[in-house]
């Protein structure tokens, strides 16, 4: 089975093949045999091809790896797609983040003002990724990583189909530490999950028929030994009545987290923009090093995400276990598991909604939780969303289809209304003011 993975030299790659060895030591059937890096800068794609050969080193029946140099070559023959681009780099990230900053709004890479301009220029890209999918490959299923998720996996849909599914670790890590507080497998858990991308709610959490969630709000002490307990605290979860979605702490604390990341020397974008930049320089200068920079590098990367919303939180460091992977590269194998070898599981995952929030219209692009075969992924039936969550998902839906118009148009209008009705986007002033610096 050859799976592609186009932005194959972005950092995050290793581990996907770290997952993909796995199933090469447990000899797994159907596994994936042969791994086809594209990437339009040749240099990052050959750094990330000598990592991956170290790190496949003493593993019998490894996939093969090999660099296509066209997007066409790299598509054909695929049995699925692994979209990660970055379209404009690390640089464009921390540029998004300084022009909304400069205007006294967030602009993280997928919310707010960020993630509005980072939509705007990698639509079109995936766009045109989509249509060469459907000539090149029309056999193949596309998993999306590129940011942001949602609004990209929605663009694609429009020509893909079902054959388009988002993925997001977010979500599984905050099962897997709800599951961890309460004692229980989150892998034998049932769960209700729901909302956009980087914008849901995990509402639900059984074991052996009984309800949970409730007990692990009203324990504050067990609610500090999660990630979400420690940026939301206990009473606004309880407030809540839900545990949500990491993202949605720049929504609820906006105030808070404006003011940390104001404070930081960098912002996230440009740690990541001087962070990567070192390693892909340092080890292309010396590509017997590759795997142990990029260790060490991504290590660094784990233990600072999210910093400025923990800033924001009264400051506090990530739990090991949070720091030992397992997130969107596990989902992508768990799901082409599913789909290749029919082998059913439930996974949260960005998908088109059908009747599963009856607000929304069927074809938009929904979080949930999906049973997933060799027919694709099926959102499951979930209760119904609370107004408020359905204010923002509204609210939110509206931006992604606006700047999707928007970009596949080239229509200011259209972005500046994407922009403008942005919750964390203040002011249509303000939002003018954004697009003529992202022009500029």
């Amino acid at each position: 089975m050859r799976l592609t993975i186009l932005g194959g030299g972005g950092f995050r790659v290793p581990l996907v093949h770290r997952a993909l060895l796995e199933d090469a030591r447990r000899d797994a059937p159907g596994r994936v045999t042969e791994l086809v890096l594209y990437d339009t800068d040749s240099t990052r794609a050959g750094v990330i091809s000598a990592v991956l050969a170290a790190q496949e080193q003493g593993v019998p029946g490894a996939p093969s790896v090999r660099i296509a140099p066209t997007l066409q070559e790299a598509l054909d023959g695929a049995d699925f797609v692994f979209s990660a681009i970055r379209v404009g780099g690390t640089a464009g990230r921390a540029r998004d983040e300084r022009i909304a900053l400069a205007e006294g709004v967030l602009g993280q890479e997928t919310v707010g003002a960020g993630g509005v301009l980072y939509g705007l220029r990698t639509v079109p890209v995936a766009m045109e990724i989509a249509e060469l999918v459907a000539e090149w490959a029309p056999d193949a299923w596309v998993i999306n990583f590129t940011n942001p998720a949602g609004m990209v996996t929605e663009a694609m849909s429009s020509v893909l189909g079902d054959r388009v599914i988002g993925i997001c670790d977010s979500p599984v890590g905050l099962v897997r530490r709800a599951a961890r507080a309460l004692g229980v497998n989150a892998e034998l858990a049932e769960y209700d999950y729901v909302g956009l991308n980087h914008l849901g709610w995990l509402r639900s959490l059984r074991s052996e028929g009984r309800e949970l969630l409730p007990g692990l709000l009203a324990d504050d002490a067990a609610l500090a030994g999660i990630e979400e307990g420690r940026l939301f605290g206990g009473r606004w979860l309880r407030a809540l009545g839900s545990l949500p979605n990491e993202y949605l702490h720049y929504y609820y604390f906006r105030r808070e987290t404006l003011q940390a990341v104001r404070q930081a020397a960098q912002t996230r974008g440009e740690f990541l923009q001087e962070q990567q930049g070192g390693f892909f320089a340092k080890a292309a200068a010396d590509p017997r090093r590759a795997f142990e920079l990029w260790e060490r590098t991504w290590r660094q990367r784990e233990e600072t995400y999210m910093a400025d919303s923990r800033a924001a939180s009264g400051g506090w460091q990530r739990d090991s276990c949070d720091l030992a992977g397992g997130g969107y590269d596990r989902v992508a194998l768990a799901l082409m598991r599913a789909v290749s070898r029919d082998e059913r599981t439930r996974l949260i995952l960005n998908v088109r909604n059908g009747g599963t929030v009856p607000e929304l219209d069927h074809e938009a692009i929904i979080e949930t939780v999906c049973e997933v075969s060799a027919k694709g992924a099926q959102p499951l039936p979930c209760a119904p969303l609370r107004e408020d969550q359905l204010g923002l998902m509204f609210q939110l839906k509206a931006v992604e289809r606006a700047a999707i118009e928007a970009a596949l148009g080239r229509d200011g209008d259209l972005a500046l209304r994407a922009l403008a009705l942005h919750p964390l986007v203040d002011s249509p002033a303000v939002a003018a003011r954004i697009l003529d610096l992202a022009a500029a």
